[in-house]
């Protein structure tokens, strides 16, 4: 499953400006809930529960917040680029600077995995994690993530 299919060109944030895990979150949720139609409250409250069984700060300034909902019609992604890494409790203990939310409707099982799956393999690349951090322009960062294919299609 390549990130096209679940992320959407307006669906980049290529310098988001956050202080905190719970600032960041709530301005993904903000953006999230603009694209999908669902209510900012709801994201919001599903990612927050996700984060509270254990962060989804995965390492090297990367989280991948996610959670499901049962109003979502179909697997929906945003990235968002930090204009300043947060703290978000990671794995690492390194502040956070790529974040990549994933939300799934509630019955999306195993497609829910598959997509964490591809976006951490993406993320793992550190030639894209330093072209992601080079780029303040969305359709670069976009083409980046959607591009993707060949590098790790290995």
């Amino acid at each position: 499953m390549g990130l096209a299919g679940l992320l959407q060109q307006d669906a980049i944030i290529p310098a988001m400006k956050a202080n905190s895990k719970k600032q960041l979150i709530q301005e993904l949720s903000a953006k999230a809930a603009k694209l999908t139609g669902l209510s900012e409250r709801e994201i919001f409250d599903v990612v927050l529960q996700r984060e509270r069984l254990g962060s989804t700060g995965v390492g090297n300034g990367i989280a991948i917040p996610h959670g499901k909902l049962p109003q979502l019609g179909a697997i929906f992604g945003l990235f968002a680029r930090l204009d300043q890494p947060v703290d978000f409790e990671a794995l690492d203990d390194q502040p956070v600077d790529l974040v990549f939310l994933l939300l799934a409707p509630e019955g999306a099982g195993a497609d829910h995995l598959k997509a964490l799956s591809r976006i951490a393999r993406i993320l793992r690349d550190p030639d894209m994690v330093m072209k992601l951090r080079a780029t303040q322009s969305a359709p670069a960062i976009y083409a980046f993530l959607c591009d993707d294919q060949t590098s790790t299609a290995a």
